[in-house]
C-alpha cells in the first residue's frame, strides 16, 4: 500500500511539474493610462516576453537596452513581441515615460504601481524575465542579468516555433 500511495504521489507531482503555468489576472494600466488584464496579453498566438524593470535598476535598463539594439531582428525573424512592467511605486509613475522614451524602448509598457503582478507571479528581484508560448503558457523564467543574456531569450523564442 505504501509503495503504491509513493507511486501515485510521485506521478501525481510529475504530471503538475509539466503543467504550464498561466498568467495570472490582474489589472495593469498602459504607459498612456489604458486598463489591461495580465491574463489577456498575448502576441496573435506567437511567443511573447514579460520583463519587469523600475527606472532605478541599472540592470534592467541595461537589459532592455540590449534587447532594443537586437528587437527588430527578433521580431522579423520570429514575430516575438516584449512587454516591459514597470514596478515603479505610484510616486516614481512620472519617471517611466522619459525613461522609455529616452531609452528609445520601442515595447509595450505596463505599470505595476503596486507590485501585484510581480507578487503573484513570486517575483522576488528584478530583472525579472518571463517568455510565454502563443497560447500565454508561462514556458521560461529568469531572473538578474548579465551581458549576453539576452540571447538565451530569443533562442527560447526559436525554441517554442519549432
Amino acid at each position: 500500500m505504501k509503495k503504491l500511495l509513493l507511486s501515485l504521489t510521485v506521478a501525481l507531482f510529475g504530471i503538475i511539474g509539466t503543467a504550464q503555468a498561466q498568467l495570472p489576472a490582474i489589472t495593469l494600466k498602459t504607459i498612456d493610462g489604458k486598463t489591461v488584464r495580465t491574463d489577456t496579453l498575448s502576441n496573435d498566438g506567437k511567443p511573447f516576453i514579460i520583463d519587469f524593470f523600475a527606472t532605478w535598476c541599472k540592470p534592467c535598463n541595461r537589459e532592455l537596452d540590449a534587447i532594443a539594439e537586437v528587437y527588430d531582428e527578433w521580431k522579423e525573424e520570429t514575430g516575438v513581441k516584449l512587454y516591459a512592467v514597470s514596478i515603479d511605486v505610484a510616486q516614481n509613475i512620472n519617471k517611466v515615460k522619459p525613461l522609455v522614451d529616452n531609452h528609445g524602448w520601442e515595447y509595450d509598457v505596463l505599470l505595476d504601481p503596486n507590485s501585484d503582478f510581480k507578487r503573484a507571479l513570486g517575483i522576488q528581484m528584478i530583472p525579472y524575465v518571463i517568455v510565454c508560448d502563443g497560447q500565454g503558457n508561462i514556458v521560461y523564467k529568469h531572473n538578474g542579468y548579465t551581458d549576453g543574456a539576452e540571447t538565451e531569450l530569443i533562442e527560447k523564442v526559436r525554441e517554442l516555433l519549432q
